[in-house]
């Protein structure tokens, strides 16, 4: 099939499947003799691998791992395993950095008086040296939001 097809097939751009190409991540596709891509049906089920790793978050980097285990048939789970839970860590501190600009922007948010006048703390606050911004906001508005670790309880 030609790339357009591939894209398709594998809900990767055609754009995304060259730019594979140039870094390696896949290898390069055969060509016809007016010199269009080729692809098999294995390298779209490679780029279906890609794209469900893109979409759990992994960075190409780690979808090259993750390429070079799912390939090598004497691998053990148990390094698939560690690497997947090593990423749900990622994912995990992620949550927590986002929890917290969201803290702050609500708590910003609750005190700005959103009327005809200028003064806002939205915008002084983004005005300040990030030194010197006081974490009482972040720890008190910490204190209203549930944490990623309530919401793993709950789920």
């Amino acid at each position: 099939m030609n790339i357009g097809q591939a894209a398709k097939a594998s809900g990767v751009s055609a754009k995304m499947i060259r730019y594979y190409e140039s870094i390696s991540l896949i290898p390069e596709a055969a060509r016809t003799a007016a010199g269009y891509r080729v692809y098999r049906d294995s390298e779209v089920h490679t780029l279906q691998f890609i794209r469900r790793a893109r979409d759990l978050g992994f960075s190409l980097k780690s979808i090259a791992q993750l390429l070079a285990l799912w390939q090598d048939r004497e691998r053990a789970s148990a390094d698939v395993k560690a690497f997947a839970l090593a990423h749900v860590d990622e994912l995990y501190a992620r949550i927590r950095e986002l929890e917290t600009m969201a803290n702050t922007l609500q708590h910003l948010a609750d005190h700005c008086r959103g009327n005809e006048r200028p003064d806002c703390p939205i915008l002084d606050d983004l005005a300040r040296d990030p030194d010197s911004v006081a974490e009482k906001a972040v720890v008190d508005a910490t204190r209203q939001r549930p944490s990623a670790n309530d919401i793993r309880a709950v789920s």
